[in-house]
């Protein structure tokens, strides 16, 4: 069962997820970073470039803070690149002491997920914000826009931009454009849009362009990721409660 609602931090998604045996459903790409407590731990899952298969865990119960594309090197203090495909706990990334006192925090609370968000707000609130120039990289993207036409409207050359996304998303402005315009297809496909129609509409040249794209980023064909559980709970809307009351099972 998964179910996610806007976080009180800006452009974030808060997520949970209880799992009832083997996980088997890939995470697609989406361009953006998780903080992520289970069951004891606190995990960091970098930008993806090609679908996450979940290893095998005895746990069962996970709650996330998504934070938006460009969001999660600022308040996480290291390069997105450096987390690029990989799952990694929170004590590689800062002082154990800390991390075991955050830990504690969130294990201990009546409400894991209010928990995990008010850690991340109170990071944020020391934290030095987002790069509003590269918040601005991935808004632009997100609506289709080229690259070089990203590229020229903030100002930045082709190489500085390249640079700076590597910082700021874990890859080039290209890569965060395919991964865009893929889960902007799926939403559409989710909203009941037939597959042609939801290619077109989210930037691909045609269906079979979409199906390309599938295949490079999911490992799989649209078809199959959509008679899987994992596209029900990724359609899930963000505008659900906070309550929480649009869970998906």
């Amino acid at each position: 069962m998964y179910a996610q609602w806007p976080s009180r931090l800006e452009g974030a998604v808060v997520w949970t997820r209880t799992v009832q045996g083997p996980d088997d459903h890939p995470v697609l790409p989406d361009g953006c970073m998780d903080l992520i407590w289970t069951d004891g731990i606190l995990l960091v899952a970098g930008p993806d470039t090609r679908a996450h298969l979940p290893e095998a865990s005895s746990a069962t119960r996970y709650a996330g803070v998504r934070f938006a594309p460009g969001c999660g090197p600022a308040l996480l203090g290291v390069p997105a690149y450096e987390l690029r495909d990989r799952r990694v706990g929170l004590t590689d990334l800062w002082p154990a002491a800390v991390t075991r006192r955050l830990t504690d925090r969130v294990d201990g609370a009546s409400d894991h997920v209010a928990a995990l968000e008010s850690v991340v707000l109170r990071r944020a609130a020391e934290a030095e914000p987002p790069d509003p120039l590269l918040r601005a990289v991935a808004e632009q993207l997100d609506t289709g826009r080229s690259v070089a036409g990203t590229a020229e409207s903030v100002g930045l050359g082709a190489r500085q931009l390249h640079r700076r996304s590597l910082d700021a998303f874990g890859y080039g402005p290209k890569t965060l454009a395919r991964v865009l315009r893929l889960q902007r297809a799926l939403a559409l496909v989710a909203a009941g849009a037939p597959y042609a129609y939801a290619a077109i509409a989210a930037g691909c040249t045609d269906q079979a362009h979409l199906a390309r794209e599938m295949r490079g980023l999911a490992g799989m064909s649209l078809s199959s990721y959509v008679a899987s559980n994992s596209y029900v709970a990724s359609a899930n809307s963000d505008t659900s409660d906070p309550s929480g009351s649009s869970t998906v099972a």
